[in-house]
């Protein structure tokens, strides 16, 4: 976040340092393709305070220019299973997904400096509510239309895996493969266990799976408080967990 750097240059970081350098990190990278529908982007609106734009999802969001959050979602393309099956029909796997310029021109140096690469996924719970149909419209849908989720999630999943493909057998292997999704806030879960079990899980596994068929790691971001679905997580072969929030109830030193 901007506001973090901001903050770490008022606390004595130069203002021409690589936080990463400074502070001694690991580099990391990821690999990613295009597993949007491909709706047209534009900007509606901008002010000396935000912008407004849409995205290649077919979301409205506006952006606050001197605030760190994520964006305030105004609209939604993606609205229940008639639309969700016009954008899948835009979501297929083609070469032109993959930006094999960016790889061609920068693969080698990664691997020299010894980066640790990652093939990033975009599927699941958080990237469906928040980046897609809107937070209440999934919930909702979870519990009426569950197999209107479980399509989107497959779908979202099936389009990374075959383009991540393509990456690796050309050559661009990385070293894991990751993927955000926030199961929870500060004080709970966003679903039950018994949804987890049914509709996103062996969602998940098949990741997983993926990824130790190729001797890759798989790690998960999920902020929030998630600690009822660590031992899911371990038994489906979950390598590594991320931010293990310490304000939502994360104790890093108890889950370890």
């Amino acid at each position: 976040w901007a506001a973090t750097l901001e903050r770490w240059h008022r606390e004595g970081m130069p203002e021409d340092a690589d936080f990463v350098d400074f502070f001694e990190l690991d580099r990391v990278t990821q690999i990613r393709v295009d597993h949007s529908p491909r709706y047209p982007e534009q900007v509606l609106e901008e002010t000396d305070e935000y912008t407004v734009r849409t995205t290649r999802w077919g979301t409205t969001l506006r952006n606050w220019k001197h605030a760190a959050s994520t964006p305030e979602f105004l609209d939604f393309t993606i609205t229940d299973p008639a639309s969700w099956q016009e954008a899948k029909e835009r979501m297929t796997p083609t070469r032109d997904r993959v930006h094999w310029d960016y790889l061609e021109a920068n693969y080698e140096t990664w691997r020299r400096e010894g980066r640790w690469l990652q093939g990033e996924l975009w599927f699941g719970f958080d990237v469906s509510h928040s980046w897609m149909v809107g937070t209440e419209r999934v919930l909702i849908a979870m519990v009426e239309e569950p197999d209107w989720c479980v399509d989107m999630f497959n779908h979202m999943l099936d389009l990374d895996l075959a383009l991540l493909e393509m990456a690796w057998d050309a050559g661009y292997e990385f070293d894991c493969v990751t993927w955000p999704d926030d199961m929870g806030y500060k004080h709970n879960q966003f679903f039950s266990m018994r949804m987890y079990r049914d509709l996103l899980k062996p969602v998940q596994k098949r990741a997983i799976e993926w990824a130790h068929a190729r001797g890759v790691k798989a790690e998960l971001h999920s902020c929030g408080d998630v600690n009822p679905f660590i031992p899911e997580l371990i038994e489906i072969g979950l390598d590594a967990l991320n931010p293990l929030e310490v304000k939502a109830g994360m104790d890093p030193v108890r889950i370890k």
